[in-house]
């Protein structure tokens, strides 16, 4: 698979298992949550009118919210969302975007999903308004 020898297959696989075992990170796996989620619209960028097109790993929609979870896979992962690669923040930020606009009555969190560890961080609405009109 992938040209990958049996101990980095089993290093991915543990991995895997790990977040599907995080007690913390069970709830973003509920049956209110959908993987592998297309998304697509035009959202304000900073230069004008931007298309987004791309898929999301997992979405979570629920009565009062709307969870977005990128998986990331960085070793070793950052501790500060200050340390957070720019390009994910530009990816999460017009997410949001697109998203705001099919559910403008519920907040929109976006969450990177540290798969070494695992674990969580959520993405500060200031963070992501540097790189896209938050409207």
């Amino acid at each position: 698979m992938h040209g990958l020898d049996g101990d980095a297959k089993r290093a991915i696989a543990a991995e895997v298992m790990a977040v599907m075992a995080d007690f913390g990170i069970a709830p973003l796996f509920g049956p209110d949550s959908r993987a592998e989620v297309p998304i697509t619209g035009v959202i304000a960028g900073q230069k004008g009118p931007e298309a987004v097109s791309g898929q999301v790993d997992r979405l979570v929609v629920r009565e009062h919210e709307v969870i977005v979870i990128d998986y990331k896979t960085n070793r070793p992962p950052p501790a500060r969302q200050a340390d957070v690669a720019e390009a994910y923040l530009r990816q999460m930020a017009a997410y949001r975007a697109v998203l705001r606009k099919i559910w403008p009555d519920r907040p929109i969190r976006c969450v990177l999903l540290w798969t070494d560890g695992p674990r969580t961080m959520s993405l500060d609405d200031t963070q992501l308004d540097r790189f896209l009109d938050a409207s």
